[in-house]
């Protein structure tokens, strides 16, 4: 398998000098735009990797999927979807239009900025600081990796230029779709966004999901059944922004991407993926990473569609 993935990284490569790093957060725009890597981790304890697998980088959009996970045992499917829809979208993930336009007028979904701004408030603390702590520490649990933490020059920055958040923000709490206080929703979503994880991080929690909530490397249940089959079906039809529905057809598994390069993918009942690839397409997903998976996905026979 590792020799496989290594031929599969290195056919691929080509595909990161087409692709551009993110730029409109300053600290993402120092990344190597060539580097790519994979790591894979099947639901019976195996793990491969090739590339650059053991490159740090921002989780980006990819928390989208913790928060969902964390605002879904806190309060339940009902109260989470009565904030935030299921539907996916044609819109930039930072869109603020379909806000105004939409009856009614809630998030489209919880893997873009608004719906996942949404969900972040909806993690159960008593302020900003036991919130993102608990993040942390399941993202930690999810991972098996005690070390993982917050980049906080990334963050920083963030806060520094999340103009576009900020206003969706502002927005969502003036009609009543953020209940609490929205600088510390944001701060939460800043920081979760921010951090830090390799390959194999990522491709332990798409490995969990995998297994329907329990951790392939010593049988616990993190999160219900039920749970993990919406979020997979969340990313499934949502999770590439506007390009899901041409993952689906060119990839065939649920994933989910983040401007950082990284790519989450869950094969049900039998591996998580995690891949990445800083140079990005015009829609925000790694340009390498996606193809990388491409490759994978027909080598391996992953699509389950």
């Amino acid at each position: 398998m590792n020799k496989l993935l290594e031929t599969i990284i290195e056919n691929n490569r080509v595909w990161t000098e087409k692709g551009k790093v993110a730029t409109y957060i300053p600290e993402l725009s120092k990344a190597n735009p060539r580097h790519l890597g994979i790591a894979v981790y099947t639901v019976d304890n195996e793990e491969y990797f090739a590339g650059d697998y053991n490159v740090k980088f921002t989780m980006q959009s990819i928390s989208k999927v913790v928060a969902l996970m964390l605002a879904l045992l806190d309060n339940g499917k009902e109260i989470v979807f009565s904030k935030v829809d299921m539907e996916p979208t044609a819109d930039t993930f930072n869109s603020i239009s379909s806000l105004e336009t939409r009856t009614p007028n809630k998030p489209l979904n919880p893997m873009i900025n608004s719906g996942a701004i949404v969900t972040s408030s909806l993690i159960s603390g008593r302020n900003g600081d036991e919130v993102i702590e608990k993040f942390l520490k399941f993202t930690r649990k999810i991972t098996n990796n005690p070390h993982i933490e917050i980049n906080y020059d990334v963050y920083k920055s963030e806060k520094e230029t999340g103009h576009r958040n900020r206003s969706l923000a502002y927005y969502m709490k003036s009609i009543g779709i953020i209940e609490g206080d929205v600088e510390e929703a944001l701060d939460v979503y800043f920081k979760q966004c921010s951090i830090e994880v390799t390959c194999k991080d990522i491709a332990r929690i798409g490995a969990m999901l995998a297994n329907d909530g329990v951790l392939p490397w010593n049988g616990e249940r993190v999160i219900p059944r039920h749970v993990a089959r919406i979020v997979k079906t969340i990313m499934l039809t949502c999770g590439m922004y506007d390009a899901s529905g041409e993952f689906a057809v060119k990839v065939g598994v649920p994933g989910k991407s983040g401007v950082g390069g990284g790519i989450l993918a869950a094969v049900p009942s039998r591996m998580g993926i995690g891949v990445f690839g800083p140079a990005l397409d015009s829609k925000g997903n790694s340009i390498g990473g996606w193809k990388v998976l491409e490759e994978v996905s027909r080598e391996l026979d992953l699509s389950i569609l």
